[in-house]
C-alpha cells in the first residue's frame, strides 16, 4: 500500500543547512533523556521512602511494561532486544535478580507476550494474521520438543517417580529455545531485518570476545565486574580463578567459545557475500578470532578447526582471501596465547601418564563412577531423569555435571530423544541446502546454520551444547531466520 508523506512544515523554506527531521529527532532525544532522568529521580525517592526492594520492583515493572508495549507495537523489536541483551543477561543465574528464572528467560517471556498481544490486536483490527507451517522442519522440531519435555516426565512417572521442582525447571531450556524459534520466525521477514539481526549477533559476540580477552589478561576491572553477577557458579567447567579462561558474562567458557565461534562463522559467511563494511568485518574477524583462543576451551578449538575446514570447502573465494586475514590471525594468536598455553599445560597434569587434559580426566571419572552405573536396558531406552545434575558425595564439591552430549540425550529422554535429535538434524541439513546459494543476508544465515549444525554434531560426541545458554539461542535464531526465509520464498 502506497503511503503519501505530508509536506515538510514551513513549506520547505528553511535554511538548506538544516537536515530534514532534525527538530523531531531533537524533541525525541529530549523526551527520552527527560523520561530517564525523571524515572531515576522518582526511583531514588521511592527507595528512600519505602526501601530499595520496592524501588527495584517499581523500576523493573515499569521497564517490563515499556518492553511489552514496544514489542506489541513493533514485533520485530522483541527479537532485536533479546539478541542484543543475550550475552549480558544469559549468564546471570536463577534467583540472582529474579526468583526462579534467569533474567533473559523473564525478558523473553515479556517480549513474546508483547509480540502476541500485538498480533492479537492486529487480528481484531482486521489485518491478515496467518501463521505458516513448514512441515519439513516444524514436524521433527515438535517431536524433538515433545521428547525433551513431556516424554522424560512421563517416563519418570511410569517408573514410579515423582518429578521435583528441579526436574520441572530442567524442561525450561528446550521450551525457551522453541519459543524463541517461533518468535524470530514470525517477526523477522525482510533482508534489512535479517541484516540487523546479523549485526545484533556478531557485535555482542565481539563484545563477549573482548571480555574474554581482557579476562585472560587478568584485567582487574573486568575480573571485579564478573565477580558481581557472572562468577559462573552454576554451570560446568567453571573455575575458581576467573583469569584462567574466558567465562565472560555468559558464566561458562564453553558457552563463551560457542557464541564467539558462531559469530565468527557468521562474519565469514557475510564476507563471502560482500556484506558488512570492510573495516567492520576486519575488526570483527580479529576480535572474534582472538576470542576463540581466549575462551580457553578445547571444544571451541575443535569447533574452529571443523568450521574453518567447512568454510574453505563451501567458499573457494575465502581460500584466495586467506592471505589478507593472515596478519589478523597472527595478532589473535599473540593476544590469545596466555589462555591457549595455559590449557596446553594442563595436558597430562594429573601425573598418571594420561595425555588427556586434567578437566577431561575428571569428566571421564564422573561418567564412569556416577552416570554410567545408572544405565541399564530400561533407562537406556526411556531415560533416567530430566535433571542431569547430581549431588556430589565428596566434601570438596557440591554437584556434578553431565559433560557428554550423547549421554545427555540418553539420560534425559533415552533412545527416543536421541533419535528425535538425529531426525531433526537430518531435516535441518536437508532444508538448508537450497538456501545456502542465496547471495544476501538470508543466504549468509543459511550458510552459517549449516556449518554450525555440522560442528554441533561433532561436538555432541564430547559435550552437550544445544541446550547451553547462548549457544542454543543463536542456533535456533539462525534456524528461524532460515526456515522463515525458505517458507516465504516457497509461498511467493
Amino acid at each position: 500500500m502506497t503511503q503519501t508523506l505530508p509536506p515538510p512544515s514551513g513549506g520547505g523554506t528553511g535554511p538548506a543547512t538544516t537536515p530534514a527531521g532534525a527538530p523531531e529527532k531533537s524533541r525525541a532525544t529530549t523526551w527520552i533523556v527527560g523520561t530517564a532522568v525523571g524515572v531515576t529521580a522518582f526511583s531514588a525517592l521511592f527507595a528512600a521512602a519505602i526501601g530499595p526492594v520496592a524501588a527495584y520492583g517499581f523500576v523493573g515493572g515499569l521497564a517490563g511494561l515499556v518492553l511489552l508495549a514496544t514489542a506489541a507495537h513493533t514485533p520485530r523489536f522483541a527479537t532485536y532486544a533479546y539478541l542484543v541483551t543475550l550475552p549480558i543477561l544469559a549468564g546471570i543465574p536463577r534467583d540472582e535478580l529474579i526468583p526462579l528464572v534467569r533474567p533473559n528467560e523473564a525478558l523473553l517471556a515479556i517480549l513474546m507476550a508483547g509480540a502476541l498481544l500485538g498480533a492479537f490486536l492486529r487480528y481484531l483490527r482486521g489485518d491478515e494474521i496467518r501463521p505458516t507451517f513448514y512441515p519439513l522442519v516444524d514436524i521433527p522440531l515438535a517431536v524433538f520438543l515433545l521428547m525433551a519435555t513431556i516424554w522424560p516426565l512421563a517416563s519418570l512417572l511410569m517408573r514410579g517417580g515423582i518429578p521435583t521442582g528441579t526436574e520441572y525447571a530442567s524442561m525450561l531450556p528446550m521450551t525457551k529455545l522453541v519459543a524463541l524459534y517461533f518468535m524470530v520466525r514470525y517477526t523477522i521477514v525482510t533482508e534489512p531485518q535479517i541484516m540487523r539481526c546479523i549485526r545484533f549477533i556478531v557485535w555482542p559476540g565481539a563484545t563477549v570476545a573482548m571480555i574474554a580477552i581482557l579476562q585472560t589478561l587478568s584485567f582487574g576491572p573486568v575480573i571485579a565486574l564478573l565477580n558481581t553477577l557472572w562468577s559462573g557458579a552454576d554451570g560446568p567447567s567453571e573455575t575458581a580463578d576467573l583469569a584462567d579462561r574466558g567465562s565472560t558474562t555468559l558464566g561458562s567458557p564453553i558457552a563463551t567459545g560457542d557464541v564467539v565461534i558462531i559469530s565468527l562463522i557468521l562474519v565469514f559467511c557475510c564476507v563471502a557475500r560482500g556484506l558488512l563494511g570492510r573495516r567492520e568485518r576486519l575488526f570483527l574477524a580479529m576480535v572474534l578470532g582472538t576470542g576463540v583462543l581466549a575462551a580457553g576451551q578445547f571444544s571451541t578449538w575443535i569447533a574452529a578447526v571443523v568450521a574453518l575446514a567447512l568454510l574453505a570447502w563451501r567458499f573457494p573465494d575465502l581460500r584466495r582471501q586467506a592471505t589478507r586475514f593472515a596478519p589478523l590471525f597472527g595478532v589473535a594468536l599473540v593476544v590469545g596465547a596466555p589462555a591457549f598455553v595455559g590449557r596446553l599445560e594442563g595436558i597430562g597434569g594429573a601425573g598418571d601418564g594420561s595425555w588427556l587434559p586434567v578437566s577431561w580426566q575428571g569428566r571421564v571419572n564422573n561418567l564412569q563412577n556416577h552416570y554410567l552405573p545408572q544405565f541399564d536396558w530400561l533407562t537406556t531406552f526411556v531415560g533416567v531423569s530430566p535433571n542431569t545434575v547430581l549431588d556430589a558425595p565428596e566434601r570438596w564439591r557440591e554437584i556434578i555435571y553431565l559433560e557428554s552430549g550423547v549421554l545427555w540425550f540418553l539420560w534425559v529422554g533415552g533412545i527416543p530423544l536421541l533419535a528425535a535429535f538425529v531426525w531433526l538434524s537430518m531435516r535441518v541439513l536437508r532444508a538448508v541446502r537450497p538456501a545456502i546459494r542465496h547471495p544476501g543476508a538470508f543466504g549468509a544465515c543459511a550458510s552459517c546454520l549449516e556449518i554450525v549444525w555440522l560442528f554441533l554434531l561433532v561436538l555432541t560426541l564430547i559435550d552437550p551444547h544445544l541446550q547451553l545458554r547462548g549457544t542454543g539461542d543463536l542456533i535456533f535464531t539462525l534456524l528461524a531466520i532460515t526456515v522463515g526465509g525458505i517458507d516465504a520464498r516457497r509461498r511467493a
